[in-house]
């Protein structure tokens, strides 16, 4: 293969394969090859978690958010997967020339809104404007800081065999969201997009249980990629029960109308934590207290083998493997 396709930034094989042969092999220092949402750095008082990310979402505007509310709580949910404190991020706008300027308006005051709601300062940015058919609207690129504090390593290679899955709600409705919108399909009950910050859930996650062992959030690729993504990094393998991963049922109807899964799907306000057996309690009790974290789930089992798998136990009570996304599901989904 001597081109990028869709498929290269679905999150899921393609875009790992990429990642592995080429970004990481031309880049590649022991911070970058933890590979996990944020990069942890050590300075003098203590650890900085810092991360970037891309939006090019299509449509900009959809059910339950924006692309601008997206890169907010994109870059500040990326932070918080390492158990920082999100502080500052910067923004830089790549706008088509004929964007309509009241559109811009909007995005950048829910960017604000959403920035204030967080307890983050946007303290740097750019923008450049490019021909008109050179990009599609507008895309946003967000980069962020944060401070982890003392005793906290919440990192991809930390599950443990015997460790709980946590998931912290529903799956797949940003997804649904998208396309529903994208593609202009009626359905009985409005979809909205799961877009929010998650770092005042993932606060209150780390008061309860500061040895928290992994966080993630399922984005590109969806649940079934993430699930992978941690069982690589840690060298573990885990059985997932398919009956306790909950959806929606407008969600699910959605899915089994257009042949899809709600697996793969995308998500931009859901977590995966990894915790301890023994704390299990603790952290579903603090998550069910928060608005993003009332659906909680105890999901599955971390387990020694085999190692870099997911086993799904299906509704049915057979078991399969439970693979990263092969393909391009929703281009443009983020």
């Amino acid at each position: 293969m001597d081109r990028i396709l869709l498929a290269h930034g679905s999150g899921g094989k393609l875009g790992y394969e990429l990642i592995k042969s080429l970004f990481l092999a031309s880049f590649n220092n022991p911070v970058l090859a933890q590979l996990d949402d944020a990069a942890r750095i050590e300075i003098a008082s203590g650890h900085l978690a810092i991360s970037t990310d891309c939006y090019v979402v299509n449509p900009p505007f959809f059910p339950g958010g924006d692309i601008g509310k997206l890169a907010i709580c994109g870059t500040v949910n990326d932070l918080s997967m390492r158990g920082a404190k999100p502080l500052y991020l910067t923004v830089g706008l790549i706008i088509e020339e004929g964007f309509p300027l009241p559109d811009l308006e909007t995005i950048t005051a829910s960017m604000a809104t959403t920035a204030n709601e967080v307890g983050v300062q946007i303290v740097a940015g750019d923008t450049k404007v490019v021909e008109k058919g050179s990009a599609d609207r507008i895309f946003i690129n967000t980069a962020g800081i944060g401070m982890i504090p003392e005793g906290i390593n919440v990192s991809g290679a930390n599950a443990r065999p015997g460790d709980k899955v946590i998931l912290s709600g529903t799956i797949g409705d940003h997804g649904i969201a998208i396309l529903s919108c994208r593609e202009e399909l009626a359905f009985r009950t409005t979809l909205e997009s799961d877009c929010a910050p998650l770092n005042q859930l993932v606060s209150q996650i780390l008061q309860v249980c500061p040895h928290l062992h992994c966080l993630r959030d399922p984005t590109r690729g969806g649940l079934a990629t993430t699930l992978n993504e941690l069982a690589i990094q840690s060298q573990v393998g885990m059985v997932i029960e398919e009956a306790r991963i909950p959806v929606r049922e407008e969600v699910q109807g959605a899915c089994e109308m257009l042949g899809l899964d709600p697996l793969y799907l995308a998500n931009e306000g859901k977590l995966v934590a990894i915790v301890p057996a023994s704390e299990t309690d603790k952290v579903m009790e603090a998550m069910l207290t928060n608005p993003w974290g009332q659906n909680a789930r105890v999901i599955g089992e971390v387990q020694a083998s085999p190692s870099g798998m997911v086993l799904l136990k299906t509704e049915v009570g057979s078991t399969r493997i439970l693979d990263m996304l092969s393909g391009e599901l929703l281009p443009r989904i983020c």
